[in-house]
């Protein structure tokens, strides 16, 4: 192998694999918009019920072995064994087969018991079909894994693209079948979650696949028979017999942590999930809820949207932040601290700030009425808090804090928790949007304290609040003056009114909106030239991008 070809291989292999989750994580945020269009507010609030419990099973399931099949599988192949990498998926795939069988059962034949623990029967036929998913998720997760152990990424990529492409097909389909045939709401979520299972079974087809022309390649097939059917000598088995155990303990050794973490980032959402429905069913019945329930979810998607952009950035900067603290350039540090909170505390504010000036009209656009646009506002601030305490946990996870963002998302979670319960009775799910925004400020403020307080963050007052005050103030009335402003264009022309023209609107005033802040941030020197060169990863080719449209001198 030339050298520098490894390296090279795992670049492209994380581009593939990067590119990848944000196309599928695209998909489905994007497909809750037909969800709701063809099933009504009901189904959407059943499916935004179940489908965050469905997601915390499919964790546990998991047992975090994904991530050790990976790391395990990684050291056996630059050992140059092959076989162990082998013998380490054959017991995780059975671990995670038979695990994520059981809790599909469980989950089966416990759905009233936990439609009593959140408040509303209506979940019942939902957390029937989600089920299905349990049986084939995590077998499929075990088989993504060993491929990354391998730094294959692209079986892990296409399957990711196959599983919700599948997934929103096939909900679609049933949407369309089932509110065509009148059934309630109650069977049409069902359907909903049942593409979840079809798109699961996708993609473990698709690892399936990948994993047999793996086994031709490699010339093994025939060993692999062998060693399962215990033809290789007695001693040999024998080793074997007595190093299994050794290695399912340090699979689940390692798996387990890692499954408790993951379990920490869904907190705030599930909190929702176990109190709202209860709190609204107690004012105005369990249908009503549900209905209420989807209203408050429908700001969610587009949140999620800059929260997933956050996401898929933050992976930069923690083998970034752990190189130069390996250095010890605690100077190259505090930079790349400072510079990536502000950066994406400014997107965050303003992500935040043009959703809730343009609340109405989006609303209106995607979901065909304006119900919920004042929670919208509200909810539409969980962007700046979630993405801030996004970056500033992976900042803290390459400095080597990896618990406290996940202490911090728990505390954040008991203040959501007590806030709904003091807010819901009485501002119904605008209460909880509130809360919501409270929670995720939160996390993000115990994060950023952390950092400055180990000294890798310098905060100025000028630069985290006047002047992107400043630049966010003209972000809010540039597009609120251009929405208006067609609004009133297109009444004129007899086109106002309507899902199309509130469509009008809203593109827009974002394009109002993110002129202002190009231009506002480079004019107020919220970032130069060579401050966003220093970002890794993205910076310097945005840096070269801005140059060319002349936004830098």
């Amino acid at each position: 192998m030339k050298p520098g070809t490894s390296g090279s291989k795992l670049l492209q292999g994380a581009f593939i694999l990067s590119a990848a989750a944000i196309v599928s994580k695209l998909i489905g945020t994007l497909q809750k918009i037909p969800l709701q269009n063809l099933g009504g507010d009901a189904v959407f609030g059943i499916y935004n019920t179940v489908n965050p419990l469905y997601t915390m099973l499919i964790t546990v399931a998991m047992l975090g072995l994904p991530s050790a099949i990976s790391k395990f599988v990684a050291e056996a192949s630059a050992g140059g064994n092959e076989a162990e990498g082998r013998r380490i998926l054959r017991l995780s795939a059975v671990l995670t087969a038979v695990c994520g069988i059981m809790i599909g059962m469980l989950t089966y034949a416990g759905a009233p018991v936990i439609a009593r623990i959140v408040g509303n029967s209506h979940i019942i036929p939902a957390l029937h079909t989600s089920a299905f998913g349990l049986a084939v998720v995590p077998l499929m997760a075990a088989l993504r894994g060993y491929f990354q152990g391998l730094h294959n990424m692209l079986p892990t990529a296409v399957s990711q693209v196959t599983e919700q492409s599948v997934r929103v097909i096939v909900m679609i389909a049933l949407l369309l079948y089932l509110t065509g045939s009148g059934a309630g709401a109650a069977e049409i979520a069902a359907g909903a979650m049942l593409g979840s299972a079809a798109g699961g079974a996708a993609g473990l087809i698709v690892m399936l696949l990948f994993w047999g022309r793996h086994r031709r390649q490699s010339g093994q097939a025939g060993a692999a028979v062998s060693a399962v059917a215990g033809a290789e000598p007695k001693l040999h088995t024998a080793a074997a017999g007595r190093t299994k155990p050794a290695t399912r303990g340090r699979l689940l050794a390692y798996g387990l942590p890692v499954m408790l973490g993951a379990l920490a980032v869904p907190l705030i959402g599930l909190v929702d999930v176990f109190t709202v429905p209860r709190l609204l069913s107690a004012a105005v019945g369990e249908a009503a809820s549900m209905a209420q329930f989807g209203i408050y979810n429908r700001g969610l998607p587009l949140v999620q949207i800059v929260t997933m952009l956050a996401t898929s950035l933050s992976v930069v900067f923690i083998p970034a932040l752990a190189e130069a603290k390996y250095r010890g350039d605690d100077a190259l540090i505090r930079t790349r601290c400072s510079l990536s909170l502000r950066w994406f505390w400014l997107l965050g504010l303003a992500a935040s700030v043009g959703l809730a000036v343009l609340a109405e009209p989006v609303n209106v656009a995607l979901y065909g009425d304006a119900a919920g646009s004042g929670t919208m506002i509200w909810l539409a601030f969980t962007a700046a808090g979630g993405t801030v305490s996004i970056i500033s946990a992976a900042l803290l996870q390459g400095l080597g804090a990896v618990r406290a963002p996940a202490l911090h998302l728990l505390a954040a979670a008991v203040l959501k928790a007590a806030l709904n319960l003091l807010l819901v009775p009485q501002q119904g799910i605008t209460g909880a949007a509130i809360a919501s925004v409270a929670a995720h400020g939160l996390a993000a403020a115990l994060n950023v304290l952390l950092l400055y307080r180990q000294g890798y963050l310098r905060l100025r007052f000028a630069d985290a609040l006047l002047r992107p005050a400043l630049l966010l103030a003209g972000l809010g009335l540039a597009a609120a003056a251009v929405s208006s402003g067609a609004a009133l264009t297109l009444t004129a022309a007899g086109f106002g009114g309507g899902r199309m023209a509130s469509l009008a609107q809203t593109l827009l005033g974002v394009l109002a909106g993110c002129a202002v802040f190009a231009l506002g941030a480079v004019r107020l020197r919220l970032l130069s030239e060579s401050e966003l060169r220093q970002l890794p990863g993205f910076g310097p080719k945005l840096a070269d991008k801005l140059k060319q449209l002349r936004l830098f001198p």
